[in-house]
């Protein structure tokens, strides 16, 4: 039996199919204004026998071809247990909302909260304020580790924030040491957001903004403990969609 499980994000869209012997493929998108279509076109000429959709698109999908849905919380937790089984936290910073999961022994779901009023501190986020200082996200990234100095954001609003950067810009403000300043906010934010669900070891960092090296780093010193990442953080959610199937 073939499973597959569909997380339709604010920016990316992931696909995990599995069958007996684990997964078989995956793949991961953009959104773009028509996630409907996206989806189409991801799953065109796919074979399964049982699609399972989550993310904020889901109800989108379960209206038009999934055969059932699943929460972002439950499809993170199954996701991040089969790839890390002792893992009892989970922060999963997106395109637009940042979650933080804490997990019973034998993956669970124990508590939760979610950052998802506005775009601060998530993806949307890096990508706006990357692009107010003219670098990609790469780059805005690699620079942020080259200084310890920072630079004190204000505002978290993606608004505000982009207009006190642009302005620190004008006044000759170093780069790195801005991009410093706006990792260590997010990394605040992130950081508060865990201490409500309370940080146990093993934390798996997930989503995309987990292949930002800069804010890992800061994460764990905060923290005082490793994170692990999944080599693709961004399937995790379709994972754990797929796998529900079997816990159902």
């Amino acid at each position: 039996m073939t499973i597959a499980g569909l997380d339709i994000g604010s920016r990316t869209i992931a696909l995990v199919e599995m069958d007996g012997g684990g997964i078989r493929h995956s793949e991961v998108v953009e959104t773009t204004f028509d996630p409907l279509e996206q989806c189409r076109v991801l799953l065109e000429d796919r074979g399964f026998d049982l699609l399972v959709a989550t993310g904020y698109g889901r109800h989108l999908a379960q209206a038009n071809f999934a055969d059932r849905t699943i929460t972002e919380i439950k499809a993170f937790a199954l996701g991040c247990h089969e790839f890390f089984p002792e893992c009892r936290t989970i922060l999963d910073i997106g395109g637009q909302d940042t979650k933080a999961i804490s997990l019973a022994p034998g993956g669970k779901v124990a508590d939760f909260q979610m950052n998802d009023r506005c775009a601060a501190g998530t993806g949307k986020f890096l990508e706006v304020m990357a692009a107010a200082m003219g670098l990609s996200l790469e780059e805005m990234g690699r620079i942020a580790l080259e200084t310890e100095a920072e630079v004190k954001i204000s505002s978290m609003c993606t608004v505000f924030a982009e207009s006190e950067v642009t302005g620190l810009i004008a006044r000759g403000t170093p780069r790195p040491e801005i991009a410093r300043g706006l990792h260590e906010a997010i990394c605040d934010r992130a950081v508060s957001l865990l201490k409500r669900v309370g940080v146990k070891r093993e934390v798996v960092f997930a989503g995309g903004v987990a292949r930002n090296p800069c804010l890992r780093s800061l994460l764990e010193h905060r923290l005082g403990v490793p994170l692990l990442v999944p080599e693709n953080p961004q399937i995790v959610g379709a994972l754990g969609a797929a796998l529900s199937a079997n816990t159902s």
